[in-house]
């Protein structure tokens, strides 16, 4: 078959526009997802599968234990997490932990007894779209590789950036999802002034 087509970052630019429009998303669960989903490096199908006993609000942690994926695009299949490592606890972003409200421990934050279906995951993103005004479509896959871009960019740390994605290697990680900003530094200058010469 055809070779897999690369996933493309959402720009800086369209993050930061999403990020100040959580608010102004109406629903409940859409507004939790959109703030999740924007500013953590879990796959589309690690959102789906947390649960309320997997945020840890007191010492800012998400416990990343299960997966929900959707085999026929209809009804969802909880599972495992898709490797080992996948298994692992990252940072939560305080400024979005007022978004994510209590529940029993065992019920899905997407779902309650039972995840999302295929079809109320795509309602919820064109509710998302049109709440927000954003003018590109939500797509789960997409925001996760943008969020490990931009903790490789900002940290220049690759086993950061692999161990909060899950990965077992870090090859994988700078393969498939760190992409670079495109942005172009003098590299020149910097190590001139490590070395002791000044620019004047």
């Amino acid at each position: 078959g055809k070779a897999a087509k690369e996933t493309e970052p959402y720009s800086v630019e369209q993050m930061r526009y999403l990020v100040a429009h959580i608010p102004d998303v109406r629903n409940e669960t859409d507004r939790v997802y959109l703030a999740l989903a924007t500013l953590h490096p879990l796959r589309p199908e690690e959102v789906f599968g947390l649960q309320f006993g997997d945020i840890d609000k007191v010492e800012n942690k998400i416990h990343i234990q299960r997966a929900v994926t959707y085999p026929d695009r209809n009804q969802p299949l909880v599972k495992g997490t898709k490797t080992e490592s996948s298994v692992r606890t990252i940072d939560l972003a305080i400024q979005i932990a007022q978004y994510i409200p209590n529940g029993a421990p065992d019920a899905f934050i997407f779902g309650g007894n039972k995840p999302l279906s295929y079809q109320q995951i795509r309602r919820m993103r064109m509710r998302i779209k049109k709440d927000t005004g954003f003018e590109d479509d939500i797509v789960p896959r997409r925001f996760r590789t943008t969020v490990l871009t931009d903790i490789y960019d900002v940290t220049k740390d690759i086993k950061q950036a692999q161990e909060a994605a899950g990965h077992t290697n870090a090859s994988t990680t700078l393969r498939h999802y760190v992409k670079g900003r495109k942005q172009s530094f003098n590299t020149a200058t910097p190590v001139a002034n490590r070395y002791g010469l000044s620019a004047e």
